[in-house]
């Protein structure tokens, strides 16, 4: 059998310890062209089977046709490569591959299947012990992660432990549901795991991969960082390109003092939206630390939750479109005003966020909904393909809390703006 050095990068080392020890279930491995992602699941599903006496597994494609192209023919030179192919029986009608330990052992298997029919995955049984493993490769091809939830709810039966492996290079839309995925992920179950070509050892890639990357770096640098480096560089119409997705830390949130407040009212269609965000006016930099985001939420509960996120009861700006709810979450104990909103008050605001904010970051562990709606927040084009001249108006509630928020801030701006202008004139 071959080294698995030889067959694994490094930068799925630590990876193939988590797999074997069984710390997760779910692994989402995404990144550019040629980041040996697909080898390494292609390695660790027969090596799985073969030292799991009930293990069989299952790949999925959306589309059948691309099975034997992709998945069936990875796991194939997985085989060859860890000198095991002759272990294996190789059927391709059906695609089916079957392992035996011994001769009077049960047969195991990795069979392949396309998401053509949903209703194909309702019968699939193993012929003996379960299906450990499921791998959809080229997910972003998916329907979204109900799609992928009905599958694993027909074939995750029987067994103690699963790993579900999800594969597939970004689409360029931030706001693909795979990007959106990744980037608000709180599973404490799941591992996500960027890898790109340039993790790969010497040698491992042929000579023409590299030259066909170094091309199209130089002729096309965002198309190389599309493809090559795995980044959802967006359609050009992304609002905000100074978000930054991390933590922010217990050390960092003690010495936040200048803490702002948003809430944006909702009930049946439209979540409730609260945020709660610390503002370093020096550094021109926003920490966006907490949210409340739900619908049919009521006054009294909402209160609850708010008041949970922001034990010192600090001041809140509101959507002044509503005054009732003002009212009422006032007589419930909050201390909240409406904004003062006026005419291009959304355009203003969301300018200012986007232009005269230098980094906004969000804690996507705490806030996932107002991460979503930041990072995927992006121009609508018309018919012809152009991008309209106004912000869209849709997914935008924290958004819209932020905006309150900040009134003081971009209010300030505006008028400055219209000083110079005057001054200009004079």
């Amino acid at each position: 059998m071959a080294k698995l050095s030889d067959l694994i990068a490094p930068s799925f080392y630590e990876l193939y310890w988590d797999v074997v020890k069984e710390r997760h279930t779910r692994y989402k491995l995404y990144g550019g062209r040629g980041s040996t992602k697909s080898s390494f699941v292609g390695v660790m599903i027969p090596l799985g089977i073969m030292e799991d006496p009930e293990a069989n597994a299952i790949c999925y494609r959306k589309v059948g046709n691309t099975l034997e192209g992709s998945v069936y023919n990875q796991i194939l030179w997985a085989l060859d490569a860890l000198g095991v192919s002759h272990l294996w029986k190789v059927s391709k009608s059906p695609l089916r591959l079957s392992y035996k330990r011994a001769p009077n052992a049960p047969e195991q298997q990795i069979i392949f299947k396309g998401c053509d029919d949903p209703d194909k995955s309702k019968s699939i049984k193993a012929r003996h012990g379960y299906f450990k493993y499921v791998w959809f490769e080229e997910r972003a091809e998916f329907d979204g992660e109900e799609e992928e939830r009905s599958i694993l709810q027909s074939v995750l039966r029987g067994g103690d432990h699963y790993v579900v492996f999800y594969t597939w290079n970004p689409p360029k839309s931030v706001n693909s549901w795979v990007n959106q995925d990744v980037l608000t992920n709180d599973d404490p179950d799941t591992v996500c795991h960027f890898s790109t070509y340039l993790t790969v050892p010497e040698g491992w890639l042929s000579e023409q991969f590299i030259v066909d990357a170094e091309t199209l770096k130089r002729r096309n640098r965002q198309a190389y960082r599309h493809e090559y480096l795995g980044e959802a560089i967006g359609t050009g119409g992304q609002v905000f390109d100074n978000i930054t997705l991390r933590a922010i830390t217990e050390e960092e949130r003690q010495t936040f003092d200048r803490i702002r407040q948003g809430l944006d009212f909702g009930f049946a269609g439209d979540p409730l939206a609260f945020v709660r965000m610390h503002y370093d006016r020096k550094h021109a930099r926003l920490y966006i630390l907490d949210e409340v985001y739900a619908v049919e939420l009521g006054n009294t509960r909402a209160v609850e939750l708010i008041r949970k996120a922001d034990p010192q009861n600090l001041p809140i700006t509101a959507d002044s479109a509503e005054p009732r709810s003002i009212a009422s979450f006032r007589e419930l104990g909050l201390r909240i005003t409406g904004a003062k909103k006026g005419p291009g008050s959304v355009e203003h605001g969301i300018e200012y966020l986007a232009r005269e904010i230098d980094e906004i970051i969000i804690d996507p562990a705490h806030c996932p909904n107002t991460a979503r709606e930041f990072t995927g927040y992006e121009m609508e084009k018309d018919r012809y393909g152009n991008f309209k001249g106004s912000y869209p108006d849709r997914d935008n509630h924290a958004i819209d809390a932020v905006r309150y928020g900040m009134e003081d801030e971009i209010l300030h701006r505006k008028a400055r703006v219209k000083n110079k202008a005057k001054q200009g004139l004079r």
